[in-house]
């Protein structure tokens, strides 16, 4: 039977996920189809389950999602619904500890599983606004003159660091708190002074009136959020920091109001000589301050976080030069269309990416790259946005604008990545699901045991640590070991130029045992060029190059972009063909002038049947042991000859091989070259293994050999050929001077396409899982050792026992001790 539902609440692929996943712990559902923009759900059952079966299970699973009968006209509810984040624009916001994936809202708030402060996420840069400087109320969004005074508009700078909300409101907060909590303090540890100075102005049940109206402001006002979060937290079953610190500092509390006011109904042993009872106005005050202290260092930190980010944002110029029919005009970023020409002159930054169209430059790459050193452009050559133009002005022609440049994808995918989970993340998750249970428990236990084998008053020390208990235990320092690693590093990669897809893959790649590796734009240059033709059965030179640069014009092989580029530097103008098809891993074949031509290897000439002298034969195998790339052309059955084609070894290659030799890593060449080449390029760089003549299933296959060896694969390719295995490995590395599809299907993204960039990737999972470990240790660490000691278990010996406000201080220190440690990553030195 199949039932349609309506679920509203969900905002992401990551919330279909869940609900999913949910469902699907039914035996009885057999299918399940979810249309993430309405909300629409059909459920196919072998029997019939309630819709209060089903929300049950939501909530059972933590999950905030309301599931009823489905109506054909009715509208999905999205009050309060978290929203996916926009490419442009600010207010995007996420949980630090990523409860709910990569869920995402649009205002500040807590998070509602783990109450946490939700962070607001780096945003691309605001849209460019122009103001007059007399009169700021009249703005505008492109340049002109003030409606008022007649001056010109002028730029308005976005400010290097948006404005933070959360920080701020809890730095006020807090001052505001430390104002009453002090005086709180001094009065009751007054009380310890033989001749306290205080009881001379007034008795001490005055001054416990006077601590009651001090502590007030704190609980009701700056630290209230902890108690409403507390609250939410026990109602929605979702157990966490907050629930400790609400039951904890609400008991202490609570208890103190009511020996204040009702000390008659209390036993003796909880009260002084004098008869009063003793109270904990300064523990909750104390406490809840040092909470407000532990959240506040924690935003500080937060807004760290993104440091690698919120640089890359910076790279993005607001203004522009138009070059329009021989005149300058500038112009707001936004307003840029593909194909417009733009001036940039030295010192600016590149607006968009592009192609040089008239003149030379050198650019600094290196914020996108990661490398150093300037880089020669001359015409032709494609340019980045963001990127640094450094000693001369040229024309440019815009080929890619808005969010489709590089640098706007480079942040939409650190943001993405940055807020995805790595798998040792389960191991935190699993522990902090039972944490909050088993720290209550261990506090009733304590209060237990300290009411009936305790010294006296038994009652006082009884409940004092198991407050501690409660306040000590902090299952946050657990959440934020993970994911405060994972968005430095993937941030660090970014300024690096290596993108990095998302947490698992930062994760793996510090376990990869096989590095396979494509030969063309990989190893090599990917920059070929066409090195002599050599022509056989009287063929015209220029007729040869004519038909291969015309059958060749409509393939993306970087071979083929060489044989192009070779008739335009001979001048030869190019004709249209017909049929043009792909002979996959062997080459192509395309009709022109109603002829049949075949252009690739002798597994292409042989499949045709086509004739080859053993002279031919010979010539060829000299230019391939020499490392070079042939290619044959034949024309109506008949080869006409072939074009030797050089590709340069990168400078790069050789030392990030040795790297991972040196590392205990396999690395494999595979390509599609014959074995001759492959054999001379394999020398050369000195490589123990190579696969010649690899078809793209060929490819899969060796990576499907070696994953069924137990070995973590990692893949790196450049060509539409490598999608496949890109795909199929653990680890899919991507040039970034590749194709679109290779970069897709991979990853790991290498944004100047160099192979020692995959060292530095290497290298940055290494210290990323290494942060990740001392994060959990400590964490783990200190709970182990904090909660026995609020418990007591040092008293017996050493007489020892924590306070609830030390209690509060270590509770604060362990999540901060975190983030801090996490934060180390953004000075990690990677060569």
């Amino acid at each position: 039977m199949k039932h349609q539902y309506q679920v509203t609440g969900m905002s992401c692929k990551g919330c279909q996920a869940s609900v999913e996943k949910t469902l699907q712990s039914f035996p009885e559902i057999q299918n399940i189809t979810i249309d993430l923009a309405t909300g629409k759900t059909e459920i196919e059952m072998s029997s019939h389950i309630t819709i209060k079966q089903l929300q049950d299970a939501f909530l059972r699973d933590g999950l905030h999602y309301s599931i009823s009968e489905y109506h054909e006209h009715a509208m999905p509810h999205h009050h309060h619904q978290p929203q996916q984040p926009k490419k442009k624009g600010n207010g995007v916001y996420y949980c630090p500890m990523f409860c709910e994936g990569d869920k995402v809202y649009d205002k500040p708030g807590s998070c509602p599983v783990c109450g946490m402060d939700l962070v607001e996420q780096p945003a691309a840069k605001p849209k460019a606004l122009y103001a007059c400087p007399m009169h700021p109320e009249i703005v505008s969004d492109e340049p002109g003159s003030c409606s008022i005074c007649g001056m010109d508009l002028v730029l308005q700078q976005p400010k290097d660091e948006e404005e933070n909300t959360v920080y701020n409101s809890l730095r006020c907060k807090f001052i505001l708190s430390l104002c009453f909590t002090i005086p709180v303090f001094i009065i009751s540890m007054s009380g310890m002074l033989p001749h306290n100075p205080l009881y001379d102005i007034m008795d001490v049940s005055y001054w416990n009136y006077i601590q009651f109206l001090l502590t007030l402001p704190v609980v009701f006002y700056t630290c209230w959020m902890f108690f409403t979060r507390a609250w939410k937290s026990i109602i929605t079953w979702n157990l966490n920091m907050f629930t400790l610190i609400g039951i904890g500092a609400g008991a202490a509390f609570v208890f103190s109001l009511i020996g204040l006011f009702f000390p008659t109904i209390f036993p003796d042993e909880l009260k002084a000589h004098d008869g009063s009872v003793h109270l904990y106005f300064e523990a909750t005050a104390v406490i809840l301050t040092l909470v407000l202290l532990g959240q506040l260092l924690e935003a500080r930190a937060h807004t760290q976080t993104h440091t690698a980010l919120k640089e890359l944002l910076k790279l993005a110029p607001s203004e522009a030069t138009l070059w329009e029919n021989g005149t300058e005009k500038r112009v707001a970023i936004d307003k840029i269309v593909v194909g417009n020409i733009l001036r940039v002159k030295p010192g600016e930054k590149i607006p968009v990416d592009g192609i040089l169209t008239e003149g030379n430059a050198t650019i600094d790459e290196s914020m996108i790259s990661g490398e150093p050193l300037p880089i020669d452009k001359k015409e032709g050559d494609k340019l980045i946005g963001g990127t640094l133009n450094t000693n001369q002005s040229f024309l440019m022609k815009a080929e890619k604008v808005g969010s489709e440049t590089l640098l706007s994808q480079i942040i939409e995918l650190v943001n993405q990545a940055g807020r995805s989970k790595a798998p040792i993340q389960k191991l935190a998750d699993t522990i902090s699901k039972y944490f909050v249970p088993i720290i209550v428990g261990v506090s009733i236990l304590t209060f237990i045991i300290w009411a009936i084998f305790g010294p006296q008053p038994a009652m006082v020390y009884a409940f004092v640590n198991a407050i501690a208990v409660l306040i000590i235990a902090c299952p946050c320092a657990l959440g934020l070991a993970t994911p405060m690693s994972v968005v430095v590093g993937i941030g660090k990669g970014a300024q690096l130029g290596v993108l990095i897809k998302n947490a698992e893959a930062l994760e793996t790649l510090h376990k990869i045992d096989v590095v396979l590796v494509d030969k063309t734009g990989t190893l090599t240059e990917g920059k070929p060029s066409v090195e002599s033709i050599e022509v056989v059965n009287g063929t015209n030179e220029k007729e040869f190059t004519k038909v291969l640069a015309s059958v060749n014009q409509n393939s993306e092989h970087p071979l083929a972009n060489a044989t192009v580029t070779f008739a335009h530097q001979k001048n030869i103008a190019l004709d249209s063909v017909h049929q043009f098809e792909s002979v996959t891993g062997k080459g192509v074949k395309a009709v022109w002038n109603d002829q049949q031509v075949l252009i690739g290897n002798i597994g292409l000439l042989q499949e045709f049947k086509i004739s080859i002298t053993d002279v031919v034969l010979q010539k060829v195998k000299e230019k391939q042991a020499q490392g070079k790339t042939v290619s044959f052309l034949a024309v109506a059955g008949t080869l006409w000859g072939f074009v030797v084609i050089a590709d340069a070894i990168k400078t790069t290659s050789k030392e990030a091989l040795q790297y991972f030799k040196e590392q205990g890593i396999k690395v494999v060449m595979l390509t599609g070259d014959n074995p001759i080449t492959a054999k001379a390029v394999a020398n050369e760089l000195g490589l123990d293994e190579y696969k010649a003549e690899c078809l793209p299933q060929d490819k899969l296959q060796v990576i499907q050999d070696y994953q069924k060896e137990g070995k973590i694969v990692a893949m790196a390719g450049d060509g539409i050929n490598d999608s496949p295995a890109l795909a199929q490995a653990q680890i899919g590395i991507a040039m970034g001077t590749g194709t679109d599809v290779a970069i897709n299907s991979a990853d790991v993204t290498l944004v100047n396409g160099d192979l020692k960039n995959i060292v530095k990737a290497h290298q940055l999972s290494n210290a990323v899982m290494k942060n990740i470990k001392q994060n959990l240790f400590f964490a783990f660490f200190y709970n182990l050792l904090g909660v026995p000691v609020a418990a007591g278990v040092l008293f017996p010996v050493f007489g020892i026992l924590l306070s609830p406000m030390l209690a509060a201080v270590a509770m604060s220190f362990s999540s901060v001790s975190v983030i801090t440690n996490s934060l180390r990553l953004k000075s990690l030195k990677i060569k």
